[in-house]
């Protein structure tokens, strides 16, 4: 998100063309996958990453339009809290050395925000939900500046038509009720990109589906939100809540939600947007002048804007994307399971894990997605978000079986293997890889480490909010450092 937005207001009859012309791009979209104008991409990579902007207390700043107009960097742009900001790191190949580049470029992009932000007395927080927010700050005032987020709030209210509850039951309970959308704004994540040819979309997209319970349990990092500990990473379950559009008759009726693990292993990339087609009606009704029969029929290459803003309107935790660079079309996989933080370094780890496995899995004979029910899949990955490293999940040939014990014994070596075949500096992988083994080997991600923070924090007689804010200016303090969090002082 984050386009600008001249119009807010839509007519039925807009939403009528819009739905008309979405399934025209479908359409060519279709013609385009059987022909051979993609640009496979074979290890292109590239990230995004969500931050904070937090006081000298680890209070939110509500000052990101001050902080982004001082930083003048098109590299990061606003979120959906005034608290938010998002970098998009530039693309790059991960071979040989683009991890190692990938640390480079952001540690100086941080470095340089952080100093601009401090202008504005705020610091930036790299994690997946600020644990000193609290109802009041995520209100309608302080949802950013920006028409399309306004737009979006009111076209999700309006399809709600009524408040939103959330209801998340971890170690404590959470209920509370939202009129509108800005709740969302506690969610902060990082997302990958990968490139990847159409002919293989499917099974890397299976891959992501089948090893997200794993990344999401590793790479857990939002144990608190208003005061409870929640989900080891919350952040799944409040997302999944808090842009709901379905009353609940709607559920009943088995209407699917808009934030959606999905309900089957796909064949085609096709499968995915003609899905976001069929079961999901537009929110953001925007027409562009481009005819894309027209421009495919002239030998051009067409940027199916309606379809591409409608697919970013449902949120999949493995979301399909379609663009077009220097004139050629190309397909990449949006992954978005993971919160932001700890650091820049645990980060990359988590990206090659990510990415190691899925190659590995993708291009296995015997692919894992033939052996693992869809539904089971979407169990695990609920127990990776819900219990973390703690978490028991099902996998073919072994059964139930301990997070770690599947990270350590099948899908690390994968990893290893996986980024050995994008052909990844062995150093790079090593060091980035015994990252993902010391948090298994020690039983500590950031979401352990801030839960035993806190609880040490209370055994000292603190309330549970001076110990949230002790713990955050502690965590905001090491996470500079960029150090792994599983080395972190307890």
């Amino acid at each position: 998100m984050g386009k600008g937005l001249a119009h807010a207001v839509f007519s039925p009859e807009d939403r009528i063309r819009y739905r008309h012309k979405v399934r025209r791009c479908l359409d060519v979209l279709g013609g385009l996958l059987d022909t051979d104008v993609f640009d496979p991409g074979t290890g292109m990579t590239g990230l995004e990453i969500e931050i904070n902007l937090v006081d000298a207390d680890a209070g939110p700043v509500m000052r990101n339009a001050e902080v982004l107009a001082d930083l003048g960097d098109p590299r990061f742009q606003a979120e959906l809290g005034r608290f938010n900001i998002e970098f998009n790191v530039p693309p790059r190949q991960i071979a040989p050395d683009g991890f190692g580049a990938f640390e480079k470029d952001i540690s100086e992009a941080l470095r340089t925000a952080g100093e601009r932000a401090g202008k504005a007395d705020s610091r930036l927080a790299l994690i997946g939900m600020l644990p000193t927010l609290t109802p009041e700050h995520l209100t309608l005032a302080n949802l950013s500046d920006n028409e399309r987020f306004r737009a979006l709030n009111d076209e999700i209210v309006a399809a709600r038509g009524e408040q939103f509850p959330v209801d998340i039951r971890g170690v404590e309970r959470l209920r509370s009720v939202s009129g509108t959308i800005v709740p969302e704004a506690a969610c902060t994540s990082t997302q990958f990109h990968l490139q990847v040819a159409p002919e293989w979309f499917a099974r890397y997209w299976n891959a992501s589906q089948a090893v997200a319970a794993a990344q999401v349990a590793l790479g857990a990092n939002s144990p608190f939100l208003h005061g409870r500990r929640l989900w080891a990473e919350t952040r799944i379950a409040l997302f999944e809540q808090a842009t709901d559009t379905r009353p609940d008759e709607l559920k009943a009726q088995g209407v699917r939600p808009r934030v959606w693990f999905g309900e089957r292993w796909i064949t085609s990339v096709f499968d995915l947007y003609e899905e976001n087609v069929r079961f999901f009606p537009p929110l953001l009704p925007l027409l562009s002048d481009e005819d894309p029969d027209q421009v495919r029929t002239s030998g051009a290459v067409p940027r199916l804007g309606e379809l591409c803003l409608h697919n970013g309107t449902v949120y999949r935790w493995n979301r399909p994307v379609y663009d077009v660079m220097d004139g050629r079309p190309h397909l990449r996989i949006e992954n978005r399971v993971l919160p932001s933080g700890p650091t820049v370094v645990d980060l990359l780890a988590n990206a090659a894990f990510y990415f190691g496995v899925v190659r590995r899995l993708a291009e296995a004979e015997r692919p894992v997605w033939s052996q693992l029910d869809f539904g089971t899949a979407g169990a695990n990955f609920r127990a990776g978000a819900r219990d973390g490293l703690d978490a028991m999940v099902c996998w073919p040939g072994l059964g139930e079986v301990p997070i770690a014990e599947l990270v350590l014994e099948t899908l690390l070596p994968m990893a290893y293997e996986g980024l050995d075949r994008f052909g990844v500096d062995a150093g790079d992988r090593d060091r980035l890889l015994g990252i993902i083994e010391g948090r298994c080997r020690t039983g500590r991600n950031g979401a352990t480490w801030q839960t035993a923070a806190v609880c040490a924090a209370e055994h000292r007689g603190l309330s549970r909010p001076a110990a949230l804010r002790e713990m955050t200016r502690l965590y905001l303090d090491l996470h500079v450092l960029n150090e792994p969090v599983h080395t972190w002082p307890r």
